[in-house]
């Protein structure tokens, strides 16, 4: 599969070394600006970047003018990265079309982890790709599971369960919002439903059940082993 360009705009080349690091190593191909003039000259040019991940100040143009500009012709995902945790900021963002807000300082795997789950909900990665983390492989076409190169089998909700983890690495998920998402709205039964499902996978996991953290009060995340 071709790699994904994702425009990285900050005028910190430090923070731009940092993101762009773990992206090349997740698989990404990576533009990057130092201001907001160079990024919209960047997107102007280059007519198939997936997602742009964009500091807020800058020199010359700041976030909420490229941002502005970029919606007016286009509706490629955006993160917007800020310092500021203002809340008429992150609600300005998203009035702007924003697709995630996120204040610095933050975690590289955990944007990385948002920017993947933006570009499938957005259907800019192949659904038929294979998901991994730590040991586990899915092959959401072949409906097939692996750990460590041994097949296991799951329940059809199970297995749909493992790959909404997989699809959201990283990212604390609540019992509703798994719900919604594996039922699809049409479970009448409450969240508890989720604790069994969660602790048959986990038994049938071995021991990469334990990825699956319990997320007290919440839901749960799954979290690769460092």
């Amino acid at each position: 599969m071709e790699k994904l360009k994702v425009l990285v705009v900050d005028d910190e080349s430090r923070m731009r070394k940092l993101v762009r690091d773990f992206l090349v190593k997740n698989g990404y191909d990576v533009l990057e600006a130092g201001d907001g003039e160079e990024a919209l000259d960047i997107f102007y040019r280059d007519k198939d970047i997936a997602l742009i991940v964009l500091d807020v100040m800058m020199p010359k143009m700041d976030g909420w003018q490229v941002c502005r500009e970029v919606r007016e012709s286009s509706k490629v995902p955006i993160i917007m990265l800020t310092a500021r945790t203002d809340e008429r900021d992150e609600l300005l963002g998203f009035q702007l079309g924003v697709d995630e807000y996120i204040v610095k300082p933050f975690s590289p795997k955990i944007l990385v982890a948002r920017i993947e789950a933006i570009l499938r909900r957005t259907n800019k990665m192949d659904s038929n790709e294979i998901l991994s983390c730590g040991g586990i492989k899915v092959n959401k076409t072949a409906h097939q599971v692996m750990i460590d190169e041994k097949q296991i089998d799951l329940s059809f909700k199970e297995f749909e369960l493992l790959v909404y983890f997989l699809e959201n690495k990283g990212i604390a998920l609540s019992r509703e919002k798994i719900l919604n998402h594996v039922w699809n709205y049409d479970y009448f039964g409450d969240a508890r439903t989720i604790d069994t499902h969660v602790k048959k996978l986990r038994s049938k996991l071995g021991d990469k059940g334990a990825m699956i953290k319990t997320i007290w009060g919440m839901g749960y995340k799954l979290e690769e082993k460092e």
